[in-house]
């Protein structure tokens, strides 16, 4: 069984270039067997309404850590396997922006899948926003918490695979450059 990365990013501001928090949650062997969080340092001003809805405002990141700060802690994480989204476009669109505002080279593309587009195949009929799917399955969830969010993503998968759904068949290639 593949090992899948599920993770979630919160961001400052409506320009969406960087991240205030990333959470992250790794499936192996059809389990999360790690969870990792952190507050990250945008380096760029708070839009009231990203702050409202997550949380986090310039005092709380104050001491977190810069993108470029936690790369070499998450790349290792990030690396190990297929990433997985709740609206995939928008979080691996804000990874690959942070990665060239720092001008980090990663990969030229990741394979990657989105639990939103997988649910509107699997599921028909009923709502995919994280809070509806939570809802339906009865998974805890402390919306726009990038921790909570990445684990709620993985535990969706987690649902998707156990009902028979073979992730690979949802994967495509996301340009990171």
């Amino acid at each position: 069984m593949k090992r899948y990365i599920a993770f979630d990013v919160e961001t400052p501001n409506r320009w969406n270039n960087r991240m205030s928090a990333i959470g992250i949650s790794v499936i192996e062997d059809g389990a999360i067997v790690r969870d990792f969080y952190s507050l990250v340092d945008p380096e760029q001003p708070f839009d009231a309404f990203n702050t409202v809805l997550t949380g986090i405002s310039a005092e709380t990141v104050a001491e977190a850590p810069t993108f470029a700060e936690l790369w070499p802690t998450i790349e290792p994480i990030l690396s190990s396997g297929v990433l997985a989204a709740h609206n995939a476009p928008f979080d691996i669109g804000v990874l690959r922006k942070c990665l060239a505002a720092y001008g980090i080279a990663w990969r030229p593309a990741v394979a990657g899948l989105c639990t939103v587009a997988m649910g509107r195949r699997l599921l028909p009929g009923i709502g995919h926003r994280l809070n509806e799917l939570c809802d339906y399955y009865g998974i805890a969830l402390d919306h726009h918490r990038a921790d909570s969010d990445s684990r709620a993503c993985a535990e969706i998968l987690l649902r998707y695979m156990a009902a028979g759904a073979e992730p690979e068949k949802f994967c495509r290639i996301y340009r990171m450059c």
